[in-house]
């Protein structure tokens, strides 16, 4: 069964937790897991597998979807489904630009960015950080340790 495969690990925090404690906490945080289910789960006619870890300090953070025949969205990357290839949407002031970053047919990326939100809850404005990390592949057969066996064959940070 061919599947495209997308881990997402999102690190969450506030503006209190940017300590070098917190920040050294954070490092030992794994950029890569086993696949389980759950929490890992199929989504589009079961072509595509999302394994998520991470925080959701907001509730509802992962958003994905499927455009359109071709294109797979998670958070802020695409995956051409004829191609099998990666890219990430960057939203500018005025656009959003789009950029490839490579293949993931047996092989996989990694790419990770840094954002942060504006978030107005119960009375209080504050900001909340996340670091991002997405590893994805395209296989033949699924292998609960596929990011565990080897590196990725390219790390891309925005």
């Amino acid at each position: 069964m061919s599947l495209f495969i997308l881990q997402i690990i999102i690190k969450q925090w506030d503006k209190s937790q940017r300590t070098p404690q917190h920040v050294e906490e954070r490092a030992k945080i794994p950029d890569h897991y086993p696949i389980t289910f759950p929490p890992a789960f199929y989504l589009f006619d079961k072509q595509c597998m999302i394994d998520p870890h991470g925080d959701d300090l907001l509730t509802s953070r992962l958003n994905y979807s499927q455009s359109d025949n071709d294109t797979i969205q998670l958070d802020r990357f695409y995956v051409s489904i004829s191609n099998k290839l990666l890219g990430y949407h960057r939203q500018t002031e005025s656009d959003i630009e789009s950029r490839a970053i490579g293949s993931i047919d047996n092989t996989w990326l990694q790419c990770k960015y840094n954002w942060r939100y504006g978030v107005d809850e119960g009375g209080f404005y504050y900001w909340l950080y996340e670091e991002v990390t997405l590893n994805s592949m395209y296989v033949e057969t699924l292998n609960e340790d596929i990011f565990m066996k080897s590196k990725p064959a390219r790390v891309v940070k925005f």
